[in-house]
């Protein structure tokens, strides 16, 4: 069972990895060319649209990378005016990150190619089918985040795309990586 498990493990992170980027090829490459953005500057970028003034540590903790990786993200699309740093002002340690009003256009009109091209390929599919990928997706999404998949049905409809946080599991604290070095 535990070989069946690792196959199917192996196979759903080879179709995940599949499907994101031919996804970003698809929909979002031509856009990002011409910005000289990659494909780690638009899951930043995603993630401080949906969290605004996210901390650099939890950009960090989200994506499992490491602080130096965010701040040398950050450079860059710092330098091209799409975000800022900013302080904390209830911890000056803190950096948080915002959009600028040129990074708020470009994270609305990136998400909005990625609703249309996602469209495009959900049309392909019937009816049937998206709602078995979308009710497979929640129930993968909710056992990643601890929930038990089996109880209470279906879970509710999430927003899949670049940026989708996800959390420590229920109960969970996690810490940041200065923390864990000291711990």
């Amino acid at each position: 069972m535990h070989d069946d498990l690792t196959d199917t493990s192996r196979h759903l992170v080879d179709l995940l990895t599949e499907l994101l980027s031919t996804t970003f090829r698809q929909i979002l490459w031509k856009q990002a060319l011409e910005l000289d953005l990659n494909y780690s500057q638009a899951q930043v970028l995603f993630h401080v649209a949906k969290h605004g003034g996210a901390l650099m540590s939890d950009v960090a903790r989200s994506f499992g990378i490491t602080l130096s990786a965010v701040t040398q993200v950050t450079d860059r699309l710092e330098s091209k005016a799409f975000l800022r740093r900013g302080g904390d002002p209830r911890d000056r340690r803190h950096v948080r990150l915002v959009l600028t009003p040129k990074g708020e256009r470009l994270a609305r009109k990136l998400e909005q190619l990625q609703v249309e091209g996602l469209a495009r390929v959900l049309q392909r599919l019937t009816p049937a089918d998206r709602k078995d990928v979308i009710r497979g997706l929640e129930r993968l999404l909710a056992a990643a985040r601890g929930d038990d998949p089996s109880e209470g049905g279906d879970a509710p409809t999430q927003a899949f795309g670049p940026g989708t946080q996800m959390p420590p599991p229920r109960g969970a604290r996690a810490k940041p990586a200065l923390e864990q070095r000291r711990a």
